[in-house]
């Protein structure tokens, strides 16, 4: 068995309950709330500043030049790439980057950031490694099952298809290959720190669901 297969029977139950939770469903059925869709698009944009300069630190800490190579344009494309999608849609909703830059963050976007950089600044790249693929990987897989269920909704339609196309199952694969070779000869208690982190982030991508369909705002 692969390292990456392990990691993702670690998780099985979060990923059924990620594609179970009624904001995967309402985007499917097409009966999710915009203004849940709106909250969880803003909250996305907020967290892939962080998620990008996240990933800078991954690439910098790689001990391979063509890992670093390819964290680094990942970054690079996670501010451009994601932007145009999430401009696409502010655009319609007629909101200015500086409509949403000034909103703050949510408790669980927060939360779930924090946990990243620290990560990233902190400790080694294999660990570093395992707290940043479920979010390359658990969006690929909701992406698929939202691809084979459809969308009756044009705008949900459009998110779909960024993470169920050709271009982001190349990158996922890419990335697992990465984890499946740094796993390659380490110890079983850094294999078990970086599958912690794995299904910490993997919660933390759930939470980060449940966020956008509550609209969560801070209770104080």
């Amino acid at each position: 068995m692969k390292f990456t297969e392990s990691l993702w029977l670690s998780i099985g139950s979060i990923d059924g309950k990620i594609l179970k939770h009624p904001f995967i469903q309402g985007l499917t059925e097409g009966s999710l709330d915009e203004e849940a869709f709106r909250f969880y698009v803003i909250q996305d944009a907020l967290y892939l500043r962080d998620y990008g300069r996240g990933l800078a630190l991954l690439g910098a800490k790689a001990p391979e030049d063509q890992w670093l190579m390819m964290f680094v344009e990942h970054a690079r494309d996670t501010i451009v790439v994601e932007r145009a999608l999430h401009g696409s849609f502010f655009k319609d909703w007629k909101l200015s980057d500086e409509d949403v830059y000034s909103i703050p963050m949510a408790p669980n976007n927060l939360l779930y950031t924090s946990y990243l950089l620290k990560t990233a600044y902190e400790r080694p790249f294999p660990e570093i490694m395992g707290c940043f693929l479920p979010c390359y990987w658990i969006y690929w897989e909701v992406g698929k099952e939202l691809e084979r269920r459809g969308s009756p909704r044009e705008l949900f339609r459009r998110w779909i298809q960024t993470y169920s196309g050709e271009q982001y199952t190349s990158i996922v694969r890419q990335v697992l290959e990465v984890m499946n070779q740094v796993a390659q000869g380490l110890r079983d208690e850094d294999l078990k720190l970086i599958q912690n982190h794995f299904v910490t982030t993997s919660k933390l991508e759930y939470l980060f669901w449940d966020m956008g369909y509550h609209k969560q705002a801070w209770p104080v």
